[in-house]
């Protein structure tokens, strides 16, 4: 297995991304860099969550050794009785018995790692800090030129690069004015990786402590009955107002896009520009404008006032802004109104007598194996209505202990005499029986929850609520490029304050034990000793103050007063927007129920009377083709010569004849056939639906002429 198991984690998180990528992205419209970039990011970040557990284990396997190498050069002396001398006694040396090292089965040689850390750690700082950052202002640039919107993307990214230049500078500053210090290529590498980490934990420890408080509470809250559909229903009447501004916006840059349309005519040096904002407007309003066009005046046949370069740069911006905020809203709108129906039919169906779980609209798709047999009605009412708030309350339970030793470890994970760190205490009782098995499990589950409570924070406050991320190929371009910009900023420093709680990491627990790859690649911090025994020690326990603010809500509450609506529940203004939410799914239901019922009215009504006019129609089209064939001018005249039908002699009275017999309809008088109704009278159909003049009376008529 030497090596075997890095190879496989590489090849399955590759298809892992890859499949999260398809569910929140869209292959078909989205573009190809931007695929790519977001891929490459998350494939990047989630490699460093799934190795370094093999990483912490190898490093096990290997201190181990060298454990027992020095134990084998150096002798050690076994202790005399109290009752003997060493007078009377000869002394003979003996060794301790130290337990064999075992090879973990996800064993990784010797030179692979430091390689391997390295290429993942650059190229996701140079994805985070250059590459994803200028393609996401690339994309929202309004420039109509390559050099123009590269100027832009430079010119917006200057608050990160200057934040990351400004760290680096007084980094590197510290270190030159230190004499004892040289300023080598290995040291000014391990400032970048400092400055980089220095902000990466600046905001980990800040999204850290909201997030190890509100999502076991949020599970908890989830439990309750009807304390989700409150909330939701609050949330809906904030959406709804900036869904109702932003599509008012819209329309408002749509007017001033058709107005700059209608000035600039199509042989002006500027249409190009207005062509190219156009394509990035909605295809309705494309079409309004394309209708409007009067391209046939020359642009200098009136004098009038035309927009510069500049003011349309600015336009297409505008553009660009105001359709992705609708589409945000539009798309954020949905989700959460298919959250409410589903918690109001969870309501409705609690107080059912049947145990069938009944939906309100039921899926048009047609149900899988899983719903067919599995998940059957019967199975989700007892989840969704019994089981389920019960198991969120011990997962609740579960997260709110994982928090508390979250928050114990970061304050105490300094301290290795006595060990203090509940993870670090773990580990070592794993590594004492070296259940290797156990050290990776712990590993992987700790990041993991420490990468849930920190990205999850990212898309639930409301200050990021510009991005979203939404399932079935709903996330917007913007959005993917945020979060793996996001990711990559933030998984390292991430990583290395895990590899800090568990005494891995020797420049803050000051051990002389063997290092990870990963904490080598980073360097080593005793070059900035006021970074590695100061702000990576002492700042994490700034987590505390968070955890306390984050449970008393004291952030919420200050921002309620401020005039930002947010959720309170002794608050006039949140009954005013439950109940004006409630309104708004109500009404959001009756128009769905509306359309629901059309449906189903044209369904039918093609089921009973589809078949019936196809069959009409295949027999009018037949009796079309026989009528074309019959020789009228034989009819007529039998006498006459054979090709006198295809001359131009004929009198007119007798083309006038030919032409009646052609498109007569007779009638079958039939009494069966006879119908009261005028309506069908009119239009020549008998009760079944039938054209009477299809009869099988026909070929007897003209037979008879």
């Amino acid at each position: 297995m030497s090596g075997a198991a890095l190879g496989i984690e590489i090849v399955v998180v590759f298809f892992l991304a890859l499949f999260l990528l398809h569910r929140y992205g869209d292959f078909r419209k989205q573009q190809r860099m931007v695929l790519f970039g977001t891929l490459l990011a998350w494939y990047l970040c989630f490699l460093i969550v799934f190795i370094l557990p093999l990483d912490v284990s190898t490093t096990i396997y290997k201190q181990c050794k060298i454990d027992h190498e020095e134990h084998a050069s150096v002798p050690t002396v076994s202790p005399l009785p109290s009752n003997q001398t060493t007078a009377n006694s000869s002394v003979t040396p003996s060794k301790s018995i130290l337990k064999p090292c075992y090879k973990p089965w996800s064993y990784i040689p010797d030179g692979i790692m430091p390689v391997f850390w390295r290429v993942v750690y650059w190229t996701s700082q140079c994805l985070t800090w250059l590459l994803l950052p200028f393609m996401q202002s690339y994309a929202r640039s309004g420039g109509f030129s390559i050099t123009g919107k590269i100027k832009t993307a430079l010119i917006e990214n200057a608050i990160y690069y200057g934040t990351y230049l400004l760290i680096f500078g007084s980094l590197l500053i510290y270190v030159a004015i230190h004499p004892e210090w040289r300023l080598s290529w290995y040291e000014l590498q391990t400032i970048g990786i400092t400055a980089a980490n220095t902000w990466g934990l600046f905001l980990l420890v800040l999204l850290l402590g909201y997030g190890l408080v509100e999502i076991p509470r949020s599970y908890w809250n989830a439990s309750k009955r009807g304390h989700l559909l409150i909330k939701t229903y609050f949330k809906a009447a904030k959406l709804m107002t900036e869904k109702a501004d932003a599509e008012e916006n819209l329309e408002d840059i749509m007017e001033e896009v058709r107005k700059v349309s209608e000035s600039i005519k199509y042989n002006h040096p500027l249409r190009k520009y207005i062509d190219t904002i156009l394509r990035k407007c909605p295809v309705d309003y494309q079409e309004k404008m394309g209708r409007n066009m009067d391209d046939y005046e020359d642009f200098d046949d009136k004098q009038n006032t035309y927009p510069s370069e500049k003011s349309l740069v600015k336009l297409h911006k505008q553009v660009i802004y105001a359709v992705q905020r609708h589409n945000r809203t539009r798309v954020q709108w949905q989700i959460l109104l298919q959250q409410a129906i589903h918690l109001e039919d969870v309501a409705k169906n609690e107080t059912s007598s049947t145990h069938q779980f009944v939906h309100s609209f039921p899926s048009s798709e047609p149900p899988g194996w899983f719903s067919r047999y599995l998940y059957t009605p019967a199975v989700e009412w007892y989840w969704q209505c019994l089981l389920k708030q019960w198991f969120l309350r011990l997962l609740s339970v579960v997260l709110t202990l994982f928090s508390v030793a979250v928050v114990w470890s970061e304050c105490t994970f300094f301290s290795t005499r006595p060990v203090l760190s509940l993870f670090a205490v773990f580990i070592q009782l794993a590594e004492r029986d070296y259940n290797y098995l156990y050290i990776e499990m712990a590993c992987f589950v700790t990041i993991f929850f420490l990468c849930t409570c920190v990205y999850s924070t990212v898309f639930r406050i409301r200050v990021f609520n510009y991005y979203y991320l939404a399932t079935h190929h709903q996330t917007d371009a913007y959005s993917l490029q945020f979060s793996g910009m996001l990711f990559c900023r933030l998984t390292p420093p991430l990583c290395l304050n895990f590899l800090g709680l568990i005494h891995m990491d020797s420049a803050i627990s000051h051990q002389q034990k063997e290092q990870t790859a990963y904490t080598s690649i980073m360097g080593s911090m005793r070059v900035l000793s006021f970074i590695a025994n100061g702000f990576y020690i002492y700042y994490p326990m700034l987590i505390v103050i968070l955890c306390i603010a984050t449970y008393f809500s004291l952030g919420t509450r200050c921002l309620n007063l401020l005039g930002f609506q947010q959720f309170v529940g002794d608050s006039e203004m949140t009954s005013d927007l439950i109940d004006e939410g409630k309104e708004l799914i109500r009404r959001e239901k009756r128009k769905r129920q509306r359309t629901e019922d059309g449906e189903n009215r044209r369904r039918e009504w093609k089921e009973r009377y589809g078949n019936q006019r196809d069959d009409y129609a295949a027999r009018n089209r037949s009796t079309h083709s026989e009528m074309k064939e019959t020789n009228y001018s034989d009819t007529v005249n039998p006498n006459t010569n054979r090709q006198a039908k295809y001359s131009r002699g004929a009198t007119r009275s007798e083309r006038d004849c030919i032409e009646l017999l052609q498109d007569a309809e007779p009638l079958d008088f039939n009494a069966e056939n006879l119908t009261d109704d005028p309506a069908e009278a009119d239009s020549g159909r008998h009760a079944g639906g039938r054209y009477l003049s299809m009869s099988s009376s026909r070929s007897r008529i003209f037979d008879d002429v």
